[in-house]
């Protein structure tokens, strides 16, 4: 669990990710430290996957509500090890993300399961466990494609890494 004072976390908790709207940069868990140095304020963020396209656009996020707070020396950096890891999603932007219509990760790193052929993913629109993977690729890298059998509507499922 990363430490960010309340103030500043305040004001990240309005910065979303541009694929994924409904969740905040806090709820997605990329922001590894927050460092207050005398009026210079560093950041460290971990792209859900490197070479992520959104990160740029993050940044930019970042500095442009920061600004707005009257913070005006911003360093913002990358850091892509240690990896980052879907355990980093707080539970209410898994709560987000099945409301949003994206099934969330249902496994942590530690005991998720190495076949995708295994992982029971519960439709977000009606809940049933009867569902099928269609492509382990969906609308973004992190994402798989699967089908309800039930009320047959295609989603999104983050997968787990």
């Amino acid at each position: 669990m990363v430490t960010i004072p309340a103030h500043i976390a305040a004001i990240l908790e309005q910065v979303f990710d541009p694929e994924v709207p409904v969740l905040s940069i806090l709820d997605l868990g990329i922001v590894r430290s927050v460092e207050d140095r005398d009026g210079q304020l560093k950041i460290i963020i971990t792209p859900t996957y490197s070479g992520c396209p959104a990160m740029q656009t993050i940044a930019t996020m970042i500095r442009l509500e920061l600004s707005t707070h009257g913070f005006q020396h911003i360093i913002i950096e990358e850091q892509l090890s240690p990896a980052w890891t879907t355990d980093w999603m707080t539970e209410s932007g898994k709560r987000k993300l099945q409301e949003y219509g994206i099934a969330p990760p249902q496994y942590s790193t530690k005991n998720n399961p190495t076949n995708y052929l295994e992982v029971v993913v519960p439709c977000p629109q009606c809940s049933s466990s009867h569902t099928e993977l269609i492509s382990q690729f969906g609308s973004t890298s992190c994402k798989a494609l699967y089908r309800c059998l039930d009320c047959k509507e295609p989603f999104d499922y983050f997968k787990c890494h």
